[in-house]
């Protein structure tokens, strides 16, 4: 990519992980589209990157569960002028606890918003990239992505999609001047890991070692992403855990899981 300015869209990035990215990608020089559904915070965090970096960030407040969001967001993006040159899929929800006490409701937005969802945004901005012939995509999994997850089954599924369907879309765009990144995180200090304490409370108990912060996450993605690495793993004690994920028997797995879940979430 060349030196001009480019046009980067984040999806929640309200707070958290999002909120660190967006500053990182602003600090390098880029524009931004900040997509989340609270229309205070986001233009809160437009005006800190606007006056700190001197770049443009366009707020477009937007509920990505609803039926056909993305394809309107793109239609609007379109409208104005704004060729997304970097998508940063981070937008998602994580339901704690074991898969049956979980909500159903609940279970079936986080599937949607963490894959649907996020599939349906790869689709309205990547062809266009192709088309370019440059762009750059960001997706965020999570380490849970490298094994099964007890006490967080359905979460840790949408992340192994995520990752599997990243690493795949990046070798089908190879040549092409478009990059496939996926962001795998640990633990980190954000709310949705406070949300996931309140359903679970043994998530709570984690020593403070394990959990990351969304600073160190966004800044080794967008160090990956500008890169154009295929994945990141942020953080040594992640790196370590997906190198051992990657070395088990599949069922050596599953019962380290099971066991360190129910030392946690009792039986």
């Amino acid at each position: 990519m060349s030196k001009e300015r480019h046009l980067a869209l984040v999806t929640g990035a309200s707070a958290g992980i999002g909120e660190a990215i967006a500053t990182e990608l602003a600090a390098s020089g880029h524009d931004l589209v900040l997509v989340a559904r609270r229309t205070g915070k986001l233009r809160s965090v437009a005006k800190r990157l606007q006056d700190k970096y001197g770049i443009e960030a366009h707020v477009r407040t937007t509920d990505l569960l609803e039926a056909g969001a993305a394809a309107r967001l793109a239609r609007r993006l379109e409208r104005e002028g704004l060729a997304v040159d970097v998508l940063v899929n981070n937008a998602g929800l994580l339901e704690a606890g074991y898969f049956t006490m979980i909500d159903k409701d609940a279970l079936q937005r986080m599937v949607q918003l963490n894959t649907g969802t996020l599939t349906d945004l790869l689709a309205h901005f990547v062809p266009s990239m192709r088309k370019r012939g440059s762009g750059r995509v960001m997706n965020v999994a999570s380490i849970a992505a490298f094994q099964p997850v007890v006490g967080l089954a359905a979460y840790a599924a949408t992340k192994a999609y995520v990752l599997s369907l990243g690493e795949a879309l990046g070798e089908e765009l190879r040549g092409s001047g478009v990059t496939v990144t996926t962001l795998c995180p640990g633990i980190t200090d954000t709310s949705m890991i406070a949300h996931a304490a309140d359903d679970a409370p043994g998530f709570g108990e984690l020593p403070r070692v394990v959990i990351g912060s969304p600073e160190d996450v966004a800044r080794a993605g967008v160090r990956g992403l500008l890169r154009g690495e295929p994945i990141v793993v942020p953080g040594v004690l992640n790196r370590a855990s997906t190198l051992l994920a990657d070395n088990l028997p599949r069922w050596l797995r599953r019962r380290l899981m099971g066991a360190l879940a129910r030392s946690r979430l009792g039986s």
